[in-house]
């Protein structure tokens, strides 16, 4: 992805936000669009009222991570959203540590085969790179034999995930939340952004679900799966990362 067009995706995702923040009374009155105007932002976050302006438009503009603190908290950002705008500016966040670096060991591919559970093992994808017999029997139609096994690709694609997870729609428009905070992370990743645009040729949904900008951290919790023979099933979803290589997600579901 070019520099430009990264610019892009920081300016549209700043005004996304911005244009969500509640207004106060005493400043309410005849306003031409929602939200906060790039006056009250700049004033909010201790910035220029052009710094804003030229952020929003995608021009080259020096962003220190200073600014970026400042400009995160004026906007209410939750601490996923705050991490998409700094991967988006290429700054570090100076609250938060840096990551260390390493490769991802081999026998990672090994972990769900360890598990008696329901366990998948996704990389930045989100495609499942290994998976033990629970899984593939719970997920039919994703973890099959010859199948693309992509979870965002299975989720908005396949008519066969509206079936089988019970809360399909609330689950698909937090996965999208979800991928964005990781594709923030990686924002010239072509493989990412290949993926995204397929997605939103193909599913009318995850365009408009993209288009909303929602950032939200991976968390776990109850998850329900309609059977094929009418047998729901519910489970407790935990995600672990790798310390070493966030990217990767092992998830696993306990039967509740």
């Amino acid at each position: 992805m070019k520099d430009t067009d990264t610019r892009a995706l920081l300016g549209t995702f700043i005004r996304a936000h911005r244009e969500r923040l509640p207004i106060v009374a005493k400043a309410a009155g005849r306003r031409r669009t929602p939200g906060w105007r790039r006056e009250e932002l700049a004033e909010a976050a201790g910035v220029g009222l052009t710094w804003i302006t030229w952020l929003e438009q995608g021009r080259d503009v020096s962003a220190s991570p200073a600014a970026l603190a400042r400009l995160a908290d004026a906007l209410l950002l939750n601490p996923a959203e705050r991490a998409s705008l700094f991967d988006l500016a290429g700054r570090r966040d100076p609250t938060e540590p840096m990551p260390p670096q390493m490769d991802l060991p081999e026998h990672v591919l090994a972990l769900p085969a360890l598990l008696q559970v329901p366990a998948y093992l996704l990389d930045h994808l989100w495609t499942a790179r290994a998976w033990n017999a629970a899984a593939a029997q719970l997920f039919t139609g994703w973890l099959d034999d010859g199948r693309e096994r992509n979870l965002l690709r299975f989720v908005f694609l396949s008519s066969e995930a509206q079936t089988l997870i019970a809360d399909w729609s609330e689950r698909a428009q937090r996965l999208v939340a979800e991928f964005r905070a990781d594709f923030s992370r990686r924002p010239r990743d072509a493989a990412m952004q290949a993926l995204i645009d397929e997605l939103s040729s193909s599913s009318p949904l995850f365009a408009r679900l993209w288009r909303e900008q929602t950032v939200l951290h991976r968390e776990g919790g109850e998850r329900s799966f309609q059977l094929a023979h009418g047998e729901m099933r519910r489970y407790q979803q935990t995600t672990l990362l790798v310390a070493s290589q966030t990217e990767c997600k092992l998830v696993c579901l306990a039967p509740k």
